[in-house]
């Protein structure tokens, strides 16, 4: 599991790097809302953002970061002010500490929070749902059956949902280093097979629709 630090004081950044990666987590120490927009992406499990940055608020970044990718949140903040809890709830934050606070007590708030998303972790678009931590994909509720790569692909379209993937983004995100070595149609050879699957089970074609000259795209 891997935890986004965002936290512009940089020792209590370190101290939570420390104590993260002592009870068993990768994290990414980030210092900034700009940095953040950079850094996080769908590897982090979940964030744990100050509410104060240097060059804006964590919870208008959380908004942002929500519109690309559902990853949990626990706001962290020197202030225990009402209007800045009921803010961060309204966004979607799972948790809201106030500094100073104990590790060992937060480590357990975030063993609560990434047990429950866990849980019920999944991505949908219209009628398709993919159960991240199952590795699971239904149509209409029916499961459908695809292999690993085929997975891999769809995950990462419906991840980034009205997003163009080029053909380059998509081999070196599921073939990785491997992508070099592949053919110049397995992307839309794999692109074709999944179309299949998933139209065979909605009656509903144009899931992933072709952007001319530039890549593929789900969603608007």
């Amino acid at each position: 599991m891997t935890v986004a630090i965002i936290e512009d004081d940089r020792l209590l950044n370190q101290a939570l790097d420390i104590a993260l990666r002592k009870g068993g987590y990768s994290t990414l120490c980030i210092y900034s809302k700009s940095e953040a927009h950079n850094a996080v992406s769908d590897r982090a499990d979940l964030l744990l953002i100050d509410i104060r940055l240097p060059d804006g608020d964590g919870i208008s970044l959380y908004r942002d970061l929500r519109k690309k990718w559902k990853i949990p949140a626990i706001f962290l903040t020197a202030r225990d002010e009402e209007a800045d809890m009921l803010a961060a709830f309204d966004e979607g934050a799972e948790d809201y500490v106030v500094k100073p606070f104990s590790m060992k007590v937060l480590l357990k708030r975030i063993e609560t929070v990434l047990k429950r998303s866990s849980e019920d972790r999944k991505i949908t678009y219209r009628d398709l749902t993919l159960y991240i931590d199952r590795k699971q994909a239904l149509v209409s509720e029916q499961p459908i059956v695809l292999t690993a790569r085929e997975y891999q692909l769809l995950e990462y379209l419906m991840m980034n949902q009205g997003r163009v993937l080029t053909k380059e983004n998509i081999l070196e995100k599921i073939w990785g280093l491997d992508g070099q070595f592949v053919v110049d149609n397995a992307v839309s050879v794999t692109i074709n097979r999944l179309r299949k699957k998933i139209e065979q089970g909605s009656g509903k074609p144009e899931y992933i629709k072709n952007v001319f000259g530039l890549g593929y795209r789900m969603g608007e």
